[in-house]
């Protein structure tokens, strides 16, 4: 008759699990300190598990699935101060903006002028010549687009 060796194969599959129990509950515990999105695939990769195990475990299910749903919920994480513009340098930078546009502006409007008096140009050499300046296929529908006559 063989000997009954249940008993130390039993324990090393208890002892397998509460090392695999506790390697998923560290790395959700390391996710969820690091501020990384605790997901099943996250936790499962760090704790070098399967993620079907991880569906199986009804407390480290709901524990993901909590810590998930609240990060979804959160609002997002305040810029830190080394990253943030302070309002001094805001207003600082505000002329220096305003200026930048009315350039902008300046210059839109010059080259508007332009564009007007260079079609201007084209169609009054075209009304002598008795060519068409510009087929009517060409032309842009925007409002600030000069019709010629």
């Amino acid at each position: 008759m063989r000997p009954d060796n249940t008993a130390p194969i039993i324990a090393a599959a208890r002892r397998r699990r509460e090392l695999t129990r506790a390697r998923a509950i560290r790395a959700i515990r390391e996710l969820d300190h690091a501020g990384t999105l605790v997901t099943f695939a996250g936790v499962a990769e760090h704790a070098r598990v399967s993620r079907s195990w991880l569906y199986a475990q009804d407390d480290i299910r709901e524990q993901i699935r909590r810590l998930r749903d609240a990060a979804s919920r959160a609002p997002a994480p305040p810029i830190s101060a080394s990253q943030r513009a302070s309002g001094d340098l805001l207003l600082r930078r505000l002329p220096a903006a305003h200026a930048e546009r009315n350039q902008l502006l300046e210059e839109r409007a010059r080259l508007r002028e332009e564009n007007a008096r260079l079609r201007r140009q084209i169609a009054r050499a075209s009304a002598t010549s008795g060519t068409p300046a510009i087929p009517a296929a060409s032309r842009r529908s925007d409002p600030q687009h000069v019709t010629l006559r």
